[in-house]
């Protein structure tokens, strides 16, 4: 499945084509109001991403390390209605700033306070990474990407050196498949992605992106009872991507922090300490 360098964003017709296709095919989601973290994740602030397409800003918010910073740590949301605030249970944010890591978390285009989405969501990862990268003062930068936010920061990482280490979390190897096998009444239209759309369906194809992250350290955790990301899928992106993979017995789809938070954690702050020193890209 690897080869000389991993697949690049389709153009012309069959690009415009699959996008159309591809927006039309994804999951819907009312728009929920933004919700700001909660009081025991003080203190925060306030954070907006500009973006090279698209209209309006990415909304997100800065949680500042209890002690002198290590990195940071940008966390990506799971397409749920709400967003980043995803992230404002579950422990991942206090315990990633008790170790001494900045943490940042943004609203992906067409969640919370953003802006719409426009075109394919890893241009905007892309902005994010970019804007962030000029923040972070100590340390490398660091991502944690759950579900369809660890799916869009693939492309990215692998054309870019911007991450010391990544950790992938419930994420499919790809959104089309993940949908074939969770909505089978549309594989007719899936099919028809696949044989006549190939250029767009190679690009969202994370396991030809896969074996070419540029980062120091990677590791993909999932749940064995995933019907949508099955757990063979994320053994075969870690092998690929040669990092850490962690399976969580009876775990479903955004399970496993549920099944074996710390597990979990464990395995994340492993990989962030593992990627330390680790040189990526920064400001001139």
């Amino acid at each position: 499945m690897s080869a000389l360098a991993p697949p690049q964003p389709p153009t012309g017709l069959s690009g415009w084509l699959g996008l159309r296709l591809f927006t039309a095919l994804a999951p819907r989601l009312a728009k929920t109001a933004p919700s700001p973290p909660t009081v025991e994740l003080a203190p925060w602030s306030a954070l907006a991403v500009p973006r090279r397409r698209g209209r309006g800003e990415l909304a997100g918010y800065h949680f500042p390390a209890e002690t002198d910073p290590r990195g940071a740590v940008l966390l990506l949301h799971p397409w749920l209605p709400f967003g980043q605030s995803y992230f404002f249970r579950r422990g991942r944010i206090a315990t990633l700033r008790a170790a001494g890591y900045d943490v940042f978390t943004v609203d992906l285009p067409g969640f919370g306070a953003s802006g719409p989405r426009a075109g394919l969501l890893d241009a905007d990862v892309e902005d994010v990474l970019d804007h962030l990268v000029t923040r972070v003062a100590k340390g490398p930068l660091h991502l944690w990407g759950v579900s369809s936010g660890g799916y869009w920061a693939h492309p990215v990482l692998a054309r870019r050196e911007i991450v010391a280490g990544a950790v992938f979390e419930d994420v499919s190897h790809h959104l089309l498949e993940w949908s074939r096998r969770t909505v089978p009444w549309s594989r007719p239209l899936y099919f028809v992605f696949r044989t006549i759309l190939g250029e767009p369906y190679r690009y969202l194809d994370l396991k030809r992106h896969a074996p070419h992250l540029r980062v120091r350290a990677v590791a993909y955790i999932g749940g064995e009872d995933d019907p949508g990301a099955w757990a063979a899928d994320t053994r075969e992106l870690a092998a690929a991507a040669g990092g850490e993979v962690l399976i969580v017995p009876g775990a479903g789809h955004l399970g496993a922090i549920k099944v074996a938070p710390e597990e979990v954690v464990r395995v994340a702050l492993a990989t962030f300490a593992a990627a330390e020193g680790y040189q990526t890209e920064r400001p001139a």
